[in-house]
């Protein structure tokens, strides 16, 4: 398991799905990322490519051929992701097409993730390389959770989010039988820029926001202030999810989103997809930013 650490915090990621594990203070030991209660849910911050959330019957189209693919794709549990690069503070995985992806998804390509330590902040760098003669489409997005930790002073609702800018946005309620994004929509924000978390906010599973003029969200607590921020300029669409009364809550910065009810499957089409032409690269990054007063 790569390990990144320096003066402030020590980060650890697994190399099954090179999925961030821990955020933790080196001075008071703070634990800052949800620790995968199997009992509530068993990850940590999946990384998703190259779909975002549910497709509709679990598959697509591309030229007119129908391919299976599971929700969020096929890195989350992936066995084969290799270090190609690991220092003290910076660590790259890689996922290369075999054959055995190119079953569910026909395309050459080289999918990296880059961690990179600096400060009080880890970034988290995606490069998706065309490998292939063709076009190549495909969304990507992260899953990260934090800790909402609770004892006889605080409860998960004493946590809120507060977003950078005033927002108008509403949430898309999803189909929780489908998984898949309707066309309704509710009101989710207590004031202009924050949500207050509770314990029935993801009844209607995840919150997810297509026109959020932010670009940063905080997690603060109303007595400790501000816990961390997360950065997500690039990622135009939002997730926040968490499972309900878990004491956790998921900031996801996403280029994509499931697929809606009235998808027609072809993932040319896709709503928020990327085309990539053949030998271009990709890029995308969002970051972590620990508050330093939580680590000290």
């Amino acid at each position: 398991m790569p390990i990144l650490k320096n003066r402030l915090l020590r980060v650890e990621i697994k190399q099954k799905g090179a999925e961030l594990c821990s955020i933790r203070s080196q001075k008071n030991n703070t634990e800052f990322m949800w620790q995968a209660n199997p009992k509530i849910w068993a990850s940590h911050a999946p990384n998703l490519f190259p779909i975002i959330g549910a497709l509709k019957d679990n598959s697509y189209y591309y030229n007119d051929q129908l391919y299976k693919m599971p929700k969020h794709g096929f890195v989350r549990h992936n066995e084969d992701l290799s270090v190609i690069l690991e220092s003290e503070t910076k660590v790259t995985f890689s996922l290369k097409s075999n054959a055995e992806l190119k079953a569910i998804y026909p395309f050459d390509f080289e999918f990296l993730i880059t961690y990179e330590l600096k400060d009080n902040a880890l970034f988290v760098n995606h490069t998706v390389k065309n490998t292939d003669h063709k076009t190549m489409y495909f969304s990507l997005g992260g899953h990260p959770a934090f800790n909402c930790t609770s004892d006889e002073e605080t409860s998960y609702t004493d946590y809120f989010l507060e977003f950078e800018k005033e927002e108008s946005s509403q949430s898309y309620l999803l189909n929780m039988d489908t998984g898949l994004v309707t066309k309704e929509t509710k009101a989710v924000f207590n004031t202009p820029n924050t949500i207050n978390l509770n314990n029935s906010l993801f009844n209607e599973d995840a919150l997810i926001f297509k026109d959020v003029q932010s670009r940063k969200v905080t997690l603060k607590h109303i007595n400790k202030g501000t816990i961390l921020s997360v950065k997500f300029e690039g990622f135009p669409f939002l997730g926040i999810w968490a499972k309900p009364n878990a004491p956790y809550v998921c900031i996801e910065p996403w280029i994509g989103v499931a697929d809606s009810e009235t998808t027609n499957q072809k993932i040319t089409e896709k709503e928020g997809v990327i085309s990539l032409n053949p030998n271009n690269n990709f890029t995308a990054t969002y970051s972590i930013e620990i508050e330093k007063t939580q680590i000290n």
